[in-house]
């Protein structure tokens, strides 16, 4: 436990009380710091933070009943309402320690202590210290992504039929506690939807936790959601809390969950009957308020029919089962997603936002999007960057034709000079990623007579 315990106060106004704590505890402690008058707990509390606190309940003021103690106690967690504070006295009972804990004390000590048990309360306090500040890590980044969800609302808003039905359903859903299967293609923004419908749920603000499934082996399964008790197996070097307890009384997203072994998913499923979770080497069930939202882009119907997922945890996640649009299903929202991504990286990399022109946002509608929203994200933060252009034309988007399968390197099997002559063209370009000066060259052409073409062939 060498130097484990972090930064520790000691407020005593017994002198002998402060040096003996002193003494015992800078070895397990990064710094100890003493002090005997209590007024000057302001003073300490604004000059510095403290993992653990170990206050006096009785001052010379008032020796037997606590008082003074319960005053500085408040003070203190006035101050910094996630303060680990450890109350000491000679004259505990039992009813002190229940109201000492009731007024957010985290723990009551007796004087004299023996020195094993004081390590091991503090000990004990100091992780308890660590998950606040894991939990309090959480809310901040929640906090952020909220602020960064709600600048993302043009992801999950438009004008196509596919997304207003999307959105209805959403609506209809958000406020309630039912559990949501997310279906749709990679890149349809399925993250952004489950934290749209955590922010607009009664648990918005509580901690919303992600979980990439696909990432998880066998062996870390277990561990990863559920938790681990120290010692349980080799690497396990201290308690571990899972996902689904720091998910509790959030929203916990299981992304990609089609990618689950069979071994995997009867454990989950146990967890979701159940509803409580046993970390790995304790026998001890622990309760959990979860609202689950889990997504795939599996077809897990399909799936279950191959026997290669269970129809009863199916049943159990996709109580409502919302369908996101793939970016083909909805060109209509192009504008609005076009314009959101290109404000955001003119802010990004400090430039004047750029626009599109007519010509370069029939090119965008005419693409298919195998990558749907985050291909268009990738697509136009390049173009943004490499483009000199404050109106960006088709040209700077010329790189999307190579990626789309009926424009490949390979010279078409057709006699027919018109195809020959785009395939050419195609190649061209490609080769000089859009720059049309030197891809005019390479053909022969003087750069007029190569815009020509473009236009001729819809490039």
């Amino acid at each position: 436990m060498e130097q484990s315990l972090g930064k520790i106060l000691i407020i005593d106004d017994n002198e002998d009380i402060l040096f003996s704590a002193k003494m015992l505890l800078k070895k397990y402690a990064q710094q100890v710091l003493i002090e005997k008058d209590p007024r000057k707990i302001p003073f300490l509390l604004n000059q510095d933070t403290y993992d653990l606190i170990l206050l006096d309940m009785n001052f010379r003021e008032d020796t037997t009943s606590g008082n003074e103690g319960f005053y500085w106690l408040k003070e203190i967690l006035a101050k910094d309402p996630s303060a680990v504070v450890i109350m000491i006295t000679a004259f505990g009972d039992v009813e002190m320690a229940v109201r000492a804990l009731k007024e957010g004390a985290t723990d009551f000590v007796l004087k004299p202590w023996q020195n094993e048990k004081l390590i091991a309360t503090l000990s004990a306090a100091s992780k308890l210290k660590t998950s606040y500040k894991e939990i309090t890590t959480l809310k901040k980044t929640n906090s952020a992504l909220a602020s960064q969800l709600s600048q993302s609302v043009n992801l999950i808003t438009g004008q196509s039929p596919a997304m207003q039905q999307l959105l209805h359903l959403m609506n209809r859903v958000a406020k309630t506690d039912a559990d949501v299967l997310l279906l749709g293609e990679n890149g349809t923004g399925k993250e952004v939807i489950a934290r749209s419908l955590h922010q607009q749920s009664a648990r918005a603000d509580k901690v919303f936790i992600s979980v990439d499934m696909g990432s998880l082996t066998e062996t870390l399964f277990e561990s990863e959601l559920f938790g681990h008790k120290k010692g349980a197996f080799t690497d396990a070097k201290e308690d571990r809390v899972g996902r689904f307890e720091m998910a509790n009384g959030g929203t916990l997203f299981l992304d990609e969950i089609g990618n689950l072994s069979m071994a995997m998913q009867a454990k989950l499923l146990t967890v979701l009957q159940r509803r409580e979770v046993i970390r790995v080497g304790t026998g001890q069930p622990i309760p959990i308020n979860v609202r689950l939202i889990c997504a795939t882009n599996m077809p897990l119907q399909q799936m279950v029919q191959q026997g290669r997922f269970r129809q009863d945890l199916l049943y159990r996640i996709n109580t409502i089962e919302l369908n996101l649009p793939a970016l083909r299903d909805r060109v209509e929202d192009l504008p609005l997603l076009v314009d959101h991504f290109l404000k955001r990286y003119a802010q990004k990399y400090k430039q004047p936002a750029k626009s599109v022109s007519a010509a370069a946002l029939e090119r965008l509608r005419r693409y298919d999007w195998p990558g749907n929203i985050r291909e268009l994200e990738h697509v136009l933060e390049r173009a943004s960057i490499i483009s000199e252009n404050h109106v960006l034309q088709p040209q700077d988007f010329f790189f999307l034709q190579m990626q789309q399968p009926s424009f490949s390197e390979n010279m078409p099997q057709t006699h027919n000079l018109d195809e020959v002559e785009r395939a050419t063209v195609v190649k061209a370009m490609g080769k000089y990623d859009g720059n049309i000066s030197k891809a005019a060259k390479e053909l022969g052409l003087s750069r007029a007579s190569l815009y020509r073409r473009l236009e001729k062939y819809g490039l």
